[in-house]
């Protein structure tokens, strides 16, 4: 009897793990198909000369995405420089102060921030530098972009300096360590492989945004460097060519499509890595 029911109880432990693990393949299959729908409809343009062309004008064949690329990379630089430091400032404050009301406020300003529709943040960037300005700027679409970035930096730092166990900081300060070199000089580096994997992770997120950056960056056909100029960008390219009633963009806009999902994939990759080998061990 007790043999018969370890054996029903097996059968049943293999048919529960069986669901599980269709249900986690089911889970990628969505992924698969659409990496599968990208590369058929844009590898065959891929080639060099489609990436370090600029557009060409409309109705003439060929051309590239060089100036997409490149202000795809300024922007997320400009995301990173207005979000991180401010970013981890504030994770550093809230892992340090868990139970200080103003803490408390703080992480619910960061957890709103986070739901707020990144189409409304651009209009927001609008109002905040493009009105003010009176232009349309690759600024402006930088400062959308590190809203939309910032709590995700402000959650990773929080959560890593969570893990690091106040042993190491009472250590530091009994030896005479000033509070603000040990948060720098020992606290900090031991969380920075979290941290590093937030700001990753928030580049990925913000890396195929299109709607703040048609009310900020605007776009332009030309190589612009010049951050307070309009500036195009991958998201908006694919937008433009998609949206166009010209068959060779729709072409190019899947191929500009296929590149900006490798950059994504590139950037979740290596945040996976960094999490996976540099966790915080102690």
């Amino acid at each position: 009897m007790n043999e018969q029911r370890i054996w029903i109880r097996t059968v049943k432990d293999h048919i529960f793990t069986l669901f599980v693990a269709l249900l986690a393949l089911l889970s990628v299959v969505p992924l698969i198909l659409i990496l599968y729908h990208i590369v058929g409809n844009g590898i065959a343009y891929i080639n060099w000369s489609f990436l370090v062309s600029l557009p060409n004008p409309v109705g003439v064949e060929g051309g590239g995405i060089s100036n997409a690329i490149v202000g795809t990379v300024i922007l997320v630089v400009l995301a990173c420089v207005l979000s991180v430091p401010v970013g981890i400032a504030a994770g550093i404050y809230l892992s340090e102060n868990r139970y200080k009301r103003l803490s408390y406020w703080v992480s619910v300003a960061v957890d709103i921030l986070q739901s707020i529709p990144s189409i409304v943040l651009g209009i927001i960037a609008y109002l905040w530098v493009v009105r003010p300005a009176g232009t349309f700027s690759a600024f402006s679409g930088g400062v959308a972009l590190a809203l939309m970035m910032l709590p995700i930096i402000v959650r990773a730092t929080d959560e890593t300096l969570k893990l690091i166990p106040e042993s190491l900081k009472e250590a530091a300060l009994a030896l005479g360590v000033p509070y603000w070199r040990t948060i720098l000089r020992v606290i900090l580096p031991a969380g920075l492989s979290g941290i590093l994997t937030g700001i990753l992770l928030g580049i990925s997120r913000i890396a195929g945004e299109t709607a703040p950056l048609l009310f900020t960056a605007f776009g332009s056909p030309f190589m612009v460097l010049d951050p307070t100029r309009p500036m195009n960008a991958l998201p908006l390219l694919i937008f433009n060519y998609a949206t166009s009633p010209y068959q060779h963009w729709h072409s190019l806009a899947w191929a500009a499509s296929l590149v900006l999902v490798a950059m994504v994939l590139i950037f979740n990759l290596t945040a996976k890595v960094i999490s996976t080998r540099w966790k915080v061990r102690f």
